[in-house]
């Protein structure tokens, strides 16, 4: 039989990551959780980032923000539209990343039930945080010329090849 799991090196940057980009389903690692991603941006304002973000947290996902705003290029005319992407991001990542930490702190004395209740609330945050960025991202995308939904296209499909996605394991 198959077993399909889920890991990322670091919880709350593959959290982000994936819910940024519209990835596939991932969860934590409690094991992996002090990995430390080495992309820095300056953090936002506490207005902005939910509370249960750390200071790292946050740094990554206004990284991931930056990035994508980037690589988009995107204009003062799709502005108010990427404000409401950019929200979504960080408001998805502060609710992962606050699930996330409670796993990685409670993994050694979980029981299996409580494992798997953990494991399912982290795929439901994730499962609703896609379902929020879907329409605000639809509706950017909406906006964007050619050359910049080539360019989401590429960037999406980048993020699907590069490990954020699922880790298949035989078992």
């Amino acid at each position: 039989m198959k077993r399909i799991a889920f890991q990322f090196a670091s919880p709350a940057s593959r959290a982000i990551a994936a819910t940024a980009f519209l990835a596939a389903l991932a969860c934590a690692n409690p094991a992996q959780a002090a990995a430390a991603d080495p992309v820095r941006a300056p953090a936002s304002t506490a207005a902005e980032t939910p509370a249960s973000m750390d200071k790292e947290s946050a740094e990554r996902v206004e990284a991931q923000i930056k990035h994508l705003h980037e690589k988009l290029e995107i204009t003062a005319a799709q502005e108010d539209k990427w404000k409401d992407v950019a929200q979504v991001m960080r408001d998805n990542a502060g609710k992962l990343t606050a699930l996330v930490k409670a796993r990685s702190e409670n993994a050694k004395t979980m029981t299996a039930v409580d494992d798997l209740k953990s494991y399912a609330a982290i795929t439901e945050a994730h499962e609703t945080g896609v379902e929020k960025l879907l329409p605000v991202f639809t509706a950017l995308y909406d906006s964007l010329s050619d050359a910049q939904k080539k360019a989401a296209d590429e960037e999406f499909r980048h993020r699907h090849g590069d490990g954020h996605e699922h880790h298949h394991h035989g078992h």
